[in-house]
Formats: structure tokens, sequence, C-alpha cells
């Protein structure tokens, strides 16, 4: 029986339907239709969206490797529900069936199309990886880029991790540091991620960026947001006891909006800047306590890094 379903080879064959012509006529229509929906409905909603470059070039990479791994897995499914139907055992049939030594022209279509599939997608995903002006590695270059933006200077971000927080420094505006994470909206972004005590992870979901904060290294992270909105970033590699509260959210605005809180801020945290160590891509831990004081200046308590939350009664 199982002789049939790869051609009709084996000793009944000859008279039986062709299931492999039945499978197929299943099987292409089947991932056509899955293929379409993917695509084109179900793709413009994929994560992370669209609200930036990066994240766009991340959601066309999920729809093509969708799009193709779809008909591989319709194949087998459809497979299997032909067998489990049409194959299967009937009642006071005991006999064995008939004995397969393998077909060739099944074997070879399978392993041609397994190694074509397999080499597209290692050839999109490298390309997709090291392509100027793609998402890279989430959107992270690490501590060399290979690439910068052609489309204008961009404003740069340096991400400070902690336990358990994030926080942003302005270099091209007087270094200032805050805990809001205020982005223009058509203007490339390069955030310089780093940390100041243990290994933490900066993931802008909406952004499509994700880029590890280590102490002592400065991780670059290119994107540039093309849409209004809000930013969840969060805390993406185990950093401790508060890991699961290290979160906060960002904001993608007009550039006029920008400018002016940008401006606005530099103005009104001038001097608690002024007592914060100057503009680095990484920092000395023996800085933080005076980091500490121009945070406790701003209102932002804590301890360690000095974010540990000061109401918490016992410190790690």
């Amino acid at each position: 029986m199982a002789a049939e379903a790869v051609g009709g080879q084996g000793t009944v064959g000859a008279a039986g339907p062709n299931h492999g012509l039945r499978i197929f006529l299943i099987w292409l229509p089947s991932a056509i239709i899955a293929d379409w929906l993917l695509y084109f409905v179900y793709g413009p909603h994929m994560p992370p969206g669209r609200m930036s470059t990066s994240a766009a070039s991340q959601q066309f990479d999920i729809k093509v490797m969708s799009v193709m791994a779809a008909p591989v897995m319709i194949f087998v499914l459809a497979y299997g529900a032909y067998a489990v139907i049409v194959w299967r055992r009937r009642e006071g049939d005991d006999a064995d069936g008939p004995p397969i030594y393998g077909h060739a022209r099944i074997q070879a279509t399978w392993i041609t199309v397994s190694a074509v599939i397999v080499l597209c997608l290692a050839g999109f995903g490298t390309y997709e990886l090291a392509a100027p002006g793609f998402a890279g590695a989430g959107a992270g270059e690490g501590p060399a880029p290979i690439w910068t933006p052609t489309n204008g200077t961009p404003l740069q971000v340096q991400v400070i991790a902690q336990q358990w927080r994030f926080t942003y420094r302005y270099p091209q505006f007087g270094g200032f540091e805050t805990d809001t994470l205020m982005l223009p909206v058509n203007k490339p972004v390069q955030f310089n991620v780093t940390s100041l005590d243990v290994i933490h992870s900066f993931w802008a979901y909406q952004l499509g960026v994700k880029a590890d904060a280590n102490p002592g290294v400065d991780n670059v992270a290119f994107t540039t947001p093309i849409q209004l909105g809000t930013v969840t970033v969060r805390c993406a590699e185990l950093c401790g006891l508060w890991h699961g509260a290290m979160f906060d959210y960002g904001h993608v605005v007009t550039d006029a909006a920008f400018t002016l809180w940008a401006t606005t801020t530099e103005r009104q945290l001038s001097s608690i800047t002024a007592m914060l160590p100057p503009y680095s891509t990484t920092y000395d831990p023996t800085v933080i306590s005076t980091i500490n004081k121009a945070m406790a200046k701003a209102g932002i308590g804590g301890a360690n890094g000095y974010y540990y939350p000061p109401q918490d009664p016992v410190q790690p």
C-alpha cells in the first residue's frame, strides 16, 4: 500500500490510483492559498511591525521565511492526513504491506528540493545580515559597525543599563542624562549601548532594535523611526532580582517636538549634567558614585547601580 504513495511502484501500483498526483493536487492550491494569506493578509501585522526601518526589514524577513516554510509544512500535513485516511488499516486486513526498497526519483526530488530551500534561506539570511542599510543582527551592529547610515548625520543616544533600569544620554545636546527615551521621526538614530554593572540587553521592540549592554563595551545599533508612536523598552538578558521590572517606554515624536524637548531638557538639567562624568562610550565603575549624586539631585533614587528601588527593605 505504501509503495503506491511513491508513484505506483510495487505489486499493486499499476492498477491503483495515482496517489502522488492526488497528494500534489491537494498540496498545490493549499500552499498557494496559505502563502497568499501569510504574505498579504497576516504579513502586515507580523512582529515587530513597521515603526522603523529595522523593524520593517525584520518583518519582511519573517514574511519571506514564512512563505518558504508554509508549503513544506502543508505538504507534511497533507501527506500525513492522506496516509491516515487512504492507507489506514481496513477491517479484516491482517496482511503485511508490500516491501519497499526505495524510490530513486522520489529520493532525488526530496534531496534537491530540501537543498534548494536551505541554500536559498542561507543566502537570503546572509544578505539581510551583511548588506548595508539592513537590520543586521537584530539591528545591533556590535562594537565595530560594518556600515553606517548614509541618509544624514544620526542622532546619538547612549543607552546606559544597570540594575535595574535604562537611562539615556544625548551627547549632541550637552550630554544630559534622563530616564526618558525620546526620538524624532524620519531621522537616523545611533544607539550606543553599554552597562554600569552586569550584562543587560536593550530591546526596543517596536523599533526592531536589540543590542547587548555589556560593561566596558560600546555596542552600536542603527535605525530610523518612520512612524510616530510609543516604543516598549525591555531588558532581554536575565540580570538579577528585578530583571522582570526593568522596562520603560520611549516615544517617537515629530522633529519639532523632539527639538523642543531636547533643548528644554538640556537647559533644565544643566546643573545635573555638570555633575556627571564627561560623555564617553563606556564608563569606569568607579564613577558610579558621581552618577549617584547627579541622579539623586534629579529625584531618581536607588543604590547599587543607583536604581535599586529605595522602598525595598532588603538589598541583594
